[in-house]
């Protein structure tokens, strides 16, 4: 049965740790985890959350886009467990878009992130897929593949100027005084 894990918050170790590689990702333990952060992801209304988050320094993360109150433009897709991910290329032009992160509650930032990727990773069920993405879903792999390596996205900001309180970012997005 998965349980909620509790999420690390900005100032714990683990965030600042390149996680480790998944030597099998069919072990009972790696399919736990990855339960496990289904759950919590879902719960706390997250598009994507890295094992770093969950107090877990291993090379794995979910991407799990869908509409929710944090992110109500995100597009829909199936949740997904990365295994092992890698960046394979990247487009040479970038865009600046707000980030929150569930490790770093009540901030937003502008960052930079190539617009569109190619990635490799390894399934739950340790198949190797290649996939390429574009836009929210590029900058939602590139988020938590930074956390696998020991970043997190206020790192990624031009500028303090760039960051807001979760309040300012949701007037600036409805567009209200």
């Amino acid at each position: 049965m998965p349980i909620l894990r509790q999420i690390a918050q900005l100032g714990q170790p683990v965030l600042r740790t390149v996680g480790a590689t998944v030597v099998d990702p069919r072990d009972p333990a790696v399919q736990s985890l990855i339960d496990d952060m289904l759950v919590t992801v879902a719960d706390a209304n997250g598009v994507g959350i890295a094992a770093p988050q969950v107090f877990e320094s291993l090379s794995l993360f979910i991407v799990s886009s869908h509409p929710n109150p944090r992110y109500p433009q995100a597009p829909e897709m199936e949740p997904t467990a990365m295994i092992n991910p890698e960046l394979l290329w990247t487009s040479d032009e970038k865009e600046r878009a707000w980030e929150g992160c569930l490790s770093i509650p009540g901030l937003r930032g502008l960052v930079p992130r190539h617009r569109r990727i190619g990635v490799r990773y390894l399934s739950r069920a340790g198949e190797v897929r290649e996939e390429e993405y574009e836009d929210f879903m590029a900058r939602v792999f590139q988020h938590e593949f930074d956390h696998i390596r020991g970043m997190v996205f206020i790192d990624r900001v031009e500028s303090s100027l760039d960051l807001v309180t979760e309040k300012e970012y949701f007037r600036i997005l409805h567009g209200s005084p």
